[in-house]
């Protein structure tokens, strides 16, 4: 009866230390996303499964390029998945289909957006103004996309983390970087 019992609670602890473990990744280091819908295709599809990481910006603001998810402020149960466009204080126009970024000190630039598919076009044609703590984020499909061009800029306290890594499907787990902008 000794040995079981010294067996039961050696169980006992592997499963606590293992919770334990699980809980504090999650929490603090990656959380696990499946991307739901078409707004960011080809670069990302319904259902592939991504670990995001939750840590980097505790140590750093997000990076123009960067694909983040995010509670959506119309529903914070709602997670959505976009890319960053403009920064906190820069002003993004939309005309002719193409973006223009002005950073708060420099000269304006055109975005060159080289992991779009060919075709891709921005519609509309619009002004934003984003505050100290607000990015404006688009999705990779602009025709299929609902973004910052709907709802304005994206509070900088909404941001869960960065996109690292496509586990699923197989074929095609990938690590992800951020693309480099001729600024």
């Amino acid at each position: 009866m000794r040995k079981f019992l010294a067996s039961l609670l050696e169980v006992f602890e592997i499963a606590l230390v293992a919770v334990a473990s699980v809980f504090l990744v999650r929490t603090f280091l990656v959380q696990p996303f499946v991307v739901s819908g078409s707004s960011m295709v080809p670069n990302f599809e319904n259902g592939d499964y991504l670990l995001v990481d939750e840590l980097t910006y505790r140590f750093r603001t997000p990076e123009r390029g960067e694909v983040v998810v995010f509670r959506y402020d119309g529903n914070p149960f709602t997670y959505l998945i976009k890319r960053i466009i403009g920064l906190p204080g820069e002003r993004v126009r939309i005309k002719n289909n193409k973006i223009e970024v002005v950073p708060l000190s420099g000269e304006p630039f055109m975005l060159e957006e080289k992991y779009l598919a060919p075709g891709v076009v921005t519609g509309g044609d619009a002004e934003y103004v984003l505050s100290d703590s607000e990015y404006f984020v688009l999705g990779d499909n602009r025709s299929f996309s609902f973004d910052s061009r709907n709802w304005g800029g994206l509070p900088t306290k909404n941001v869960v983390g960065i996109a690292r890594i496509r586990l699923w499907p197989l074929p095609q787990i990938k690590a992800f970087t951020s693309p480099q902008y001729n600024q």
